[in-house]
This record gives C-alpha cells, structure tokens and sequence, in this order.
C-alpha cells in the first residue's frame, strides 16, 4: 500500500474512533406534555444508547430529559454509575401512565431503581423537576410515539 492510501485508511481509522469512542450520538429529540408540562426529550431505545443513558454528562437544562422506549413492557432498572447528575425518573405504562417516580443520587452504584410493574417507558429529569411542574404518579404523559 503506497503512503497516500495508508494516510488517508489512518484518518479513517482516527475519524471512526472519536465518533465511536466520544459518544457521537445520532439522537433524535421530540417534545412531549408530561402532566401538564412541556419537556423535550432525547429519545433512546437501543441497547447501547440505553446501557450509556445520561452518563458522563455534568448538566441537563431545565425543561430536557431522556425518554428510554423499551420494545416490550417489562421491569425495568436504573442505576447511577457514571452519572454525574442529580435526576427524577418516571415509569410509564404502555398507555401512557405514570405508575412510580423515583429520586435518583449522583454517582450511585449501590442503588438500583427498578419499575413496580411491568413498564414500556421511562423518562429521566432533573432531579425535582416532576415536583416542580407538579406531575404525579396517575398522570398521562401525551406525544409518545
């Protein structure tokens, strides 16, 4: 292989790895009403982009999140490693339901928070944020797909 074609299989090489290992990410966001309360998401719902979730990240603005889409309703568990801020979650029914709303603490691997009954859904927040637009669990969350 001459120089030229070795250069430019290196920049490949080097262009593929700060995508893959820095976390590009090809997210889609959409906005949705939950309760009452606008709040546009980050949509995940492979299993990479799910196990990654909201890790390494050391802010969120106020009215964002991230919605995991399961293929099939199921138990469903969080936990906080690598993850660097303080965040609300919600588990949500296939029909859209709020069922439990949990707080979850920076940079916790000792905790799990796992969903009560089977679920299809679930959004993560700032911490409080479920609070402070005042949703509750028996709220309907509308605009998912």
């Amino acid at each position: 292989m001459d120089s030229k074609k070795l250069k430019m299989a290196g920049l490949v090489i080097v262009v593929a790895g700060l995508f893959w290992g820095f976390g590009f990410k090809n997210t889609q966001l959409h906005k949705i009403k939950v309760g009452n309360s606008g709040l546009q998401v980050e949509i995940v719902n492979t299993p990479a982009t799910m196990a990654r979730g909201l890790m390494y990240r050391k802010k969120m603005q106020e009215n964002k999140g991230m919605l995991f889409v399961f293929k099939e309703p199921d138990y469903h568990s969080f936990w906080m490693k690598n993850t660097y801020i303080p965040l609300s979650i919600a588990f949500i029914t296939e029909n859209k339901k709020i069922v439990q709303i949990e707080d979850m603490a920076p940079l916790d691997t000792v905790s799990f928070h796992m969903s009560i009954i089977p679920v299809k859904y679930a959004i993560e927040v700032n911490q409080g944020w479920f609070r402070r637009h005042n949703v509750k669990v028996g709220d309907r969350v509308k605009g998912i797909r």
